[in-house]
């Protein structure tokens, strides 16, 4: 299987997984687990045929470690905008977290700090590099620096999720800064 392929799988695992299982006639269980059986035979049955092999694939080798696979079911491990609960236990986070955005949004988030959008949570990197490459993705990235250190101790609550990516309900703007 060539690259641009495991790409597209990847891509497809994300939006029905992630955000449209109904469009392919998938329902996900309450922690967004599906079996594997059950998503080749939907994506068959809507024209995106993918075997076992591309599947493993496209899980082993996606950059983000954006999906799980336990037993004989695969899910999404952060990302969605359906109604799960991925059964994350809060966790004391380092310091410091970066976010990834870009310049046009700055006005919105400083005024309203960084809110979910669509998504459960607000996704949150360990190193300024990661964030900059989320931020990159839809433009020149910006990178704000998360004082979530201060923000666990003022109560607000942070998750990991399986692929390290850090939640929260949402960041607001004094815990936020800029950096040059």
């Amino acid at each position: 299987m060539n690259e641009h392929r495991t790409i597209k799988v990847s891509k497809y695992l994300s939006r029905h997984l992630r955000h449209q299982p109904d469009r392919i006639g998938l329902a996900l269980d309450d922690a967004g687990w599906v079996e594997i059986d059950e998503l080749l035979a939907a994506a068959a049955a809507h024209g995106f045929r993918i075997s076992r092999a591309e599947l493993d694939r496209a899980v082993e080798e996606n950059d983000k470690r954006r999906f799980s696979v336990e037993g004989t079911r695969i899910r999404a491990n952060q990302g969605h905008t359906v109604d799960v609960d991925l059964g994350l236990a809060a966790a004391e986070p380092p310091a410091y977290l970066y976010h990834g955005t870009v310049g046009r949004f700055l006005d919105a988030i400083r005024a309203e700090g960084l809110i979910p959008m669509g998504r459960h949570d607000v996704h949150l990197s360990v190193d300024r590099e990661t964030a900059t490459r989320v931020g990159a993705r839809r433009g020149r990235p910006v990178v704000l620096s998360v004082d979530a250190g201060a923000m666990h101790r003022d109560g607000h609550t942070f998750r990991v999720s399986a692929n390290g990516v850090w939640l929260t309900a949402a960041v607001p703007p004094e815990y936020l800064r800029l950096r040059d």
